[in-house]
Formats: C-alpha cells, structure tokens, sequence
C-alpha cells in the first residue's frame, strides 16, 4: 500500500536538510534516490560513500521545474532549449555539454557534460514542486546493487546513516532513460544510452516536434 501523499512540511525539511549539507533520501518518478546541495563538497563526499562510489563517476542535477533548469543553464542553444521543452519533465536523464563548468561536483571527471534530471511529479510527490533548488542526485543504492522502489528495499547502512527519509510508498521500478543531447545543438545528433521508461521511439516522436 502506497503511503500519504508527501506534504508542504516534509518538504521544507527536506529543503532545509539540503541547505546545511544533509544527505536525504527521497522518492522519485522512477525510484527511490540519494540527494544533497551539489555546492556543498562535504555533502557530496558523503552521498558517494553511502553509495560505495567513486567520486570520478558523474552523477545528475535534478530540478523540480524545468523552468528553474533553463534558467540555471542560460548557455543552453535554442534547439537544446526546445528539445528540453518536448522531453521534460519526465523519466529521463538527459546529457548535456557543459560550457560554462556548471555544477562540477556532479560531473566527476567530466566536466564538460552535465547530466540533467527534471522528475515528473504525480499527486503522490506534487508537494516536491516547492522545491526551487537544484539537487545532486543519484539512486539510492549501493554501486552495481539495484535501486530501490520503496524504503523497505533501502540498504540497512543506507538508511540508518542519512539525515532524512522521505517515503512516498511504491514508485515505477525502472531507472531513468539516459539520453545524449551533446551533439544536439550543431548537429541534430542524439542517442538513447540506457533504455529505461523511455524508448528510442518515443524520444524520436517527441523530438520531432521541434522541427
């Protein structure tokens, strides 16, 4: 059975746990993830360890908004822009070139690519949409284990050592889609890295509105 609906006030402690360098975990379109202020070097070096990963491996920034995405990536190309516009919000993990060296905590050892994360929110996780900064994000789970749908699947040293648990019952089991925009801008090129929620065909069928 699905939990209460994540309220206001939940997510004021979750906003408030981000803003003093927390670590949370928190519910998603796809599954359950681990997520902390990108800025913030301590926090980040602690989500890697709860996941057993090496801080080289990049992870993604999620917004709640797609407005508040663009506006925090005005370097955007406007066929970059448009394409985001058809494709987001949803179960996908974008990729994006990152001129400007945005959010390099989150690039590991590639700052030139930024992974963009912006979650379409049901009735069950509407309350997130308050949330108006960027998080560092990835699954909450140990490196090559599979991520978790709900919290009684969290690892045991996963949820005894973050600062918060937000539980918004069941989620939809797959991972985000992972989808390469980089060559998007100059050259019309995209690929579909990892088949999640999202197919090649409907990514094409989307992206076809833009022309």
């Amino acid at each position: 059975m699905n939990a209460e609906p994540l309220t206001a006030a939940q997510v004021d402690v979750f906003a408030r746990c981000m803003a003093v360098g927390g670590v949370a975990v928190f519910p998603s379109d796809t599954v359950y993830g681990l997520a902390c202020d990108p800025s913030q070097r301590e926090a980040v070096i602690r989500l890697y360890a709860l996941k057993r990963r090496a801080l080289e491996a990049p992870s993604a920034v999620m917004f709640f908004s797609l407005e508040l995405a663009l506006e925090a990536l005005p370097e955007l190309g406007p066929k970059t822009r448009a394409a985001l516009e058809r494709l987001l919000p949803g179960p996908l993990t974008v990729l994006l070139s990152n001129p400007a060296g945005r959010y390099p905590l989150a690039c590991g050892s590639e700052p030139v690519t930024l992974g963009l994360r912006v979650p379409e929110l049901s009735p069950q996780l509407a309350a997130l949409g308050e949330f108006k900064w960027p998080l560092l994000q990835s699954s909450a789970n140990h490196a090559a284990e599979p991520p978790p749908t709900s919290i009684d699947e969290l690892a045991p040293t996963i949820r005894t050592e973050v600062d918060l648990v937000l539980d918004a019952g069941a989620l939809g089991g797959l991972s985000s889609s992972v989808l390469d925009l980089r060559q998007y801008e100059l050259e019309g090129r995209w690929e579909l890295l990892r088949e999640g929620p999202v197919g090649s065909d409907q990514i094409a069928a989307m992206l076809s509105q833009n022309s």
